[in-house]
Parts: C-alpha cells; structure tokens; sequence
C-alpha cells in the first residue's frame, strides 16, 4: 500500500498538533504564573506535567498500536487529548491545570501511534520518505508550539492557547476517521504479549544501539533548546521572550531540510546518514557555542543541528521500523523512551552548566552528548561487521539486530 499526499499530510499535521499540546506551555509559563499564583520556582513543574504523561503513554498506550485498531485509536487519542487541552483552558486551579497537562501528554503519544501507522502504510521503497514528512510534523510542533503559543497569548491570553488546541485536535479527530484507510490486519497479538515483546526488544542489538544513539541525541537536542534562551536573554543582546522564540524557526528549517535523509534510508544508506549526521551534529555546537558575540552564527549552528537531529531520527525509526514489520507500535515507542529520558538528560544539565560555566558550558555540554552519540554508532558499525563476516550474511544495516548489544563505558558529559 502507498500512502497518498492527503493522508500524508493529514498524518504530519496532527502529529503536529498532538506534540503541541506538550510543548505549549513553555513560552506562557510567566502568563500562568501570574494567573494562578504559582511561584516561580516551582513554574518547571507546569513543563514536567506533560513530559510526564507522554513518557507513561510511550509505555502504555503506544503498544497498543499492535493490537487496536489503530485508525480508531488514533482518533480516540486525538479526541482525549483535545479534552486534556479544554480542561487545562479551563483551570481554575494549578492542581487542576497539572491534572490536565498530564492527560494531554499520556494521549499525545498518538504522535508514535501515527508514526508506527505511516510505516506500516508505506511501500517498502517509500519508508523512509513517508517516515520524514510525517516525523517532520512533530518537529513543527515541538519548535512551531513556542512560536504560535506566544502569538496566540498575546491576543487571547494562555487560556486561548489550550483552546485554540482542543478545537484542532477535537477537528483533526474527525478528520482522521473519514481520511485514513482502515486497519485490514488480520491477526493481531493480545496485549500482554505485546508488552512482554516489548521487553525483549531491549536485548536486541539494533534496538539497543538505536536507543542509545537517540538518548545522546535528544540530550544534545534538549541541552540547545532548553538553554538556549539563557544566554540570548543576557547580555550583550538582551532579546525579548517573542524575539528568542524566532530562534525556532531556524530549528524548523534545519529540520523540515532533512526529509532528504528519508529517500537515503530507503536507498539503504540510512547507516551511512546516521553516520555524516551525528558528525554534523558535534560540528554544529562549535557554531551554536558563539552566542556571546554572534547571532548569526548561532541561527546557522541550529539550522545544522535540527537538520543533524531530524536526519538521526529518521533512519532510525526507517531501521527499526524495517526489521520489525509486524510490530511498529512497541518499537516506536521502546525507542521514544529513550529519546524522552535523553531530552530530560538535556533540560536538566544545560542549566546547570550554565550556571557554573556560561553558555560555554552548555555547549561543551551539547558537543559531548553529540560525541557519545557518535561514539555508540561506531561501537555498533564494528560490532554488527564482525571480523569475518560468514558467506551470505545480511547486510550491515539488517544484521545489526542479530544479537544481543554490550553497551560502551557510558560517555559524560
């Protein structure tokens, strides 16, 4: 089957959507502060909320993808995280608001759910373009939420942020029961196999290798996007909230200019992207590390770094999703556990590195992430080769799920 631009499109835009409903909150955080009378420092925890909801649905509801319906589970999905968004537009209360971003972040993993659905749609020779524009939706939605939720708050406050997502996502629920085909599986395994499977992933070594490759990764990517305002908001620039969030627009092209990275994997380069792109990754923090003294030079560093980030991410799921045809819900969201736990990693490191060493700090910070990443891709290349690969072998990239995985020493940094 061959997945029409309509259905492709529909599929990126409620990815987009969905992802938003997590990311929204951040350039409000100081609207609902005041609003709600939430001290300062305990604002982080209006973020957390949804980080993690969507971490327990990778978990629990994303799975379900191999055993559901996944056209209606997509649209159930949609429809209660549209619900999350209208309670937390409604909030009287932060209890009330934290309850709230919880429920449209365990939901929001819809985004995996369409992930899994697109690949499992795609023609084999297809994948991995598929797999770009559809991931590149969820990328507009993690950069595009800072920018439209700031426009949004300015004419209608943090409220008509949520709503304005209920609407969408509530439209796009709708939308998705009328336009994508129906699931025609046959067989399907019952859900406690498919979490006992789930577990068995982890001793696989393409799927060990890929999660790691994806902490390190979205480590790199979480140290940029959640420090970068920091040094932007300092002297000498100065810049304003809305001003610091243009920056997410030089992400969105970076990352938007790596679809590319899709028609590769489907060539059978994808081991090769993974490769030049993590590369690029560690080259692009010497760029990003200049904003002191350079603005232009940090717009260029984050156009590569999100292009970097975006390719990585790409050729994995094109790998994973390839070697698992028969269960691209539990791979996809195994492996998003690990992008999670890695952006995590990023938030949480960036600001204290900056606060003992500057923004220098934070970079030195990103670029190490970026080389662990590296490092965990070349570990993997040696170990799927082998010495003496044996007559008839697969090819590198599907031999890469043959066995078991030793982890290198764990790189800090």
């Amino acid at each position: 089957m061959s997945l029409t631009v309509g259905r492709r499109t529909l599929l990126a835009v409620l990815c987009a959507a969905a992802v938003a409903s997590v990311y929204a909150a951040q350039p409000v955080l100081a609207r609902i502060g005041d609003d709600l009378g939430v001290p300062q420092a305990r604002l982080g925890w209006i973020v957390a909320a949804g980080q993690l909801g969507y971490l327990a649905g990778l978990a629990v509801l994303v799975p379900l993808g191999d055993v559901a319906d996944r056209r209606r589970l997509i649209a159930w999905h949609l429809l209660l995280t549209a619900a999350g968004a209208a309670l937390a537009a409604t909030a009287t209360g932060v209890w009330t608001l934290l309850a709230a971003l919880v429920a449209a972040g365990l939901f929001a993993v819809v985004v995996q759910t369409a992930v899994a659905y697109t690949a499992a749609l795609s023609a084999p020779g297809e994948r991995g373009r598929d797999l770009g524009a559809v991931t590149s939706g969820v990328v507009i939605g993690i950069l595009g939420a800072r920018v439209a939720a700031g426009a949004l708050a300015a004419v209608w406050g943090w409220r008509g942020v949520y709503a304005v997502l209920a609407v969408l996502l509530a439209t796009l629920a709708l939308l998705a029961v009328r336009v994508l085909p129906p699931d025609t599986r046959a067989a399907r395994p019952a859900y406690r196999q498919v979490l006992r499977s789930l577990g068995g992933l982890f001793r696989e070594r393409l799927f060990l290798s890929r999660g790691l490759i994806a902490f390190f990764l979205f480590a790199s990517f979480g140290t940029l996007w959640s420090g970068l305002a920091l040094p932007l908001a300092a002297a000498p620039w100065h810049l304003s909230t809305a001003q610091i969030g243009l920056f997410g627009l030089a992400g969105l092209a970076g990352a938007l200019g790596a679809g590319r990275a899709g028609r590769r994997a489907d060539s059978g380069a994808a081991d090769a992207v993974t490769g030049g792109a993590l590369l690029l990754l560690a080259v692009s923090w010497l760029a990003v590390g200049q904003a002191s003294w350079s603005l232009w030079l940090v717009v260029i560093g984050v156009v590569v770094l999100d292009f970097a980030v975006q390719a990585v991410h790409v050729s994995s799921q094109h790998l994973l999703t390839t070697a698992h045809p028969d269960r691209t819900g539990s791979v996809v969201g195994g492996y998003m556990i690990f992008y999670s736990l890695g952006s995590a990693l990023g938030a949480t490191t960036t600001t204290l590195a900056f606060a003992g060493a500057g923004w220098t700090g934070s970079s030195v910070l990103g670029a190490a992430f970026a080389g662990c990443a590296l490092a965990v891709w070349a570990f993997g290349r040696r170990a799927a080769a082998g010495p003496h690969p044996p007559a008839g072998a697969p090819p590198k990239e599907e031999a890469a799920d043959a066995g078991p995985l030793t982890p290198p020493a764990p790189c800090r940094g």
